[in-house]
């Protein structure tokens, strides 16, 4: 039989590869090529072992005085690149307008790759870098450069240090210029918002990292991260602020210094009830902005009152909408107001399982069965205890209900419930943030170092959405996929020879979409 490549798995965990010359009756003459501990290694070695196999043959054969080919031993392999994942997140990078952008920073472009291709820290990312087959910096090119990348030059006029901007400075300005020009940002343009925590292993607040509600659920120092975009997701801006900063205070020197800076009168604001106070919805208005957001709803609607009224016996349809035109006043300083409610079945069936668990904890806690926990349905009068059924009541009536308010004149339902729900967009940048780019900062300590990491993951966030959305493919799938197909250089005597396997067609269909040849 013909000799081939298997690869086998050691007592010690690591995977062998191995070329089989010959099997006859159970025996097997096996030439061992070696032990691979990563993915990277692994097709490095099914390399070798594949021209190991090819030594002697076709082209191969070069007779060449003491070339390893002659005498069967591995040829040597000059160099290894993940070509196509480099060169294709290269191509989103250079479509954003990043290297305008940044003067062509080649230290920023490598840590915003490194960061796409395997999120670790910044000294780990040179590692990431030279496994890929990229030139990777110094690591002291690297913790230089960072300050740039919070949001300072490195000194004034004077000579003097400038301190961080909150808003990434001049730096993170031109990148959020580069990704709006992208989207074409135009007064039509939806601006989603919303805010995320990010914590820090450290139980020692800093006037910066500090402790307060955690979105994670944490008790250690945290801050709070604002994250601007358009209608798809694409990411436009982020700020970092205190980790003690109120939610509602967060969305409007964002708003406000984003258009500033891009020199906009009116844009649609879409958010969620809890990024807006009464006092952000009035400055909102003031600075002449549409907005489409949630509604707090503390009280049965007069409306869905009036129709249950009307129909006894009946649950409200999957759907349906309840319209709350509110004019403005002569006195009142803002447009006219539509307020939309909406009831939802699915949304009414798990908020009332929620209801019915916590009803059932307080009256154990009533009755002594467990002890009183923080339960909005236990009532404490003076010693006594009691079930709040009246809050039950209303809780009940308001299940499936939610509000939605805009003041874009003439609106409709269906188009200002959809507009709301695109804030799912924004939600999935942050999950990507998160997760596939890992927008912790659990190696930075400094704010200058924090905001030099959020910028860099801000420009990865938006390089990996530009892939998503040219591909159709999920920024981890194409990273694991794209990342196992290397090119390899081979020196045989005096000739380079370049070996890589062939891609499989859902990959190079996905790769033509990204170079524009599809």
């Amino acid at each position: 039989m013909s000799p081939y490549v298997r690869t086998v798995k050691t007592a010690s965990g690591a995977r062998a590869v191995q070329i089989v010359h010959s099997q006859y009756r159970g025996s097997r003459e096996i030439e061992h090529v070696g032990s691979a501990h990563t993915d990277a290694d692994l097709e490095l070695l099914k390399a070798v072992a594949r021209q190991r196999l090819a030594a002697g043959q076709g082209e191969l054969d070069l007779r060449l005085a003491g070339s390893p080919a002659n005498s069967g031993a591995a040829l040597p392999i000059t160099s290894t690149r993940a070509g196509h994942l480099l060169d294709a997140l290269a191509r989103g990078y250079d479509t954003l307008g990043f290297p305008a952008a940044t003067g062509r920073d080649e230290v920023f472009r490598a840590l915003v790759l490194a960061r796409i291709i395997e999120p670790t820290s910044k000294l780990d990312s040179l590692r990431v870098l030279d496994e890929a087959g990229a030139p990777a910096p110094s690591y002291r090119t690297v913790k230089r450069r960072l300050r740039l990348y919070a949001g300072a030059d490195d000194v004034d006029e004077t000579g003097q240090p400038v301190p961080v901007d909150p808003a990434g400075g001049p730096w993170r300005a031109r990148l959020a210029r580069a990704c709006a020009d992208h989207v074409r940002l135009g007064t039509a343009t939806l601006l989603l918002y919303d805010v995320t925590t990010l914590y820090f292993e450290t139980d020692q607040g800093d006037g910066f990292r500090e402790p307060e509600f955690s979105k994670e659920r944490r008790l250690e120092p945290q801050i709070t991260v604002g994250l601007l975009t358009d209608g798809a997701g694409f990411p436009l801006t982020v700020h970092a602020f205190e980790g003690n900063r109120a939610e509602t205070t967060t969305m409007l020197p964002v708003l406000t210094g984003f258009l500033t800076e891009h020199g906009l009168s009116d844009v649609t604001v879409v958010a969620d009830a809890g990024m807006v106070s009464e006092a952000n919805k009035c400055a909102i208005e003031e600075a002449g902005l549409s907005f489409v957001l949630g509604a707090r709803v503390p009280d049965v609607p007069y409306q869905v009152k009036a129709w249950r009224e009307a129909h006894p016996n009946l649950e409200i349809p999957d759907g349906h909408v309840f319209v709350q035109p509110w004019p403005a006043g002569p006195s009142d300083q803002r447009r006219d107001h539509t307020i939309f409610y909406q009831y939802r079945a699915d949304r009414a069936r798990r908020t009332l399982r929620g209801i019915d668990q916590q009803v059932t904890k307080a009256e154990n806690a009533v009755a002594g069965k467990t002890a009183v926990k923080r339960n909005r349905y236990v009532r404490l009068t003076d010693a006594k205890k009691s079930v709040n059924r009246a809050l039950e009541a209303k809780n009940r009536a308001l299940a499936g209900i939610k509000g939605y308010v805009t003041n874009l004149p003439d609106p409709d339902a269906e188009q200002v419930i959809a507009t709301y729900s695109r804030l799912l967009n924004v939600e999935k940048s942050f999950r990507m943030s998160k997760s596939d780019l890992a927008a912790r900062p659990i190696y930075h300590h400094t704010r200058e170092s924090i905001e030099a990491h959020l910028t860099i993951v801000f420009a990865a966030l938006a390089v990996s959405r530009w892939i998503e959305n040219t591909t159709g493919w999920s920024i981890r799938r194409f990273v694991t996929t794209a990342r196992r197909y290397r090119t390899i250089t081979i020196q045989a005597g005096d000739h380079t020879i370049t070996a890589a396997d062939p891609l499989p067609d859902d990959l190079q269909t996905v790769l033509d979409a990204i170079h524009g040849t599809h």
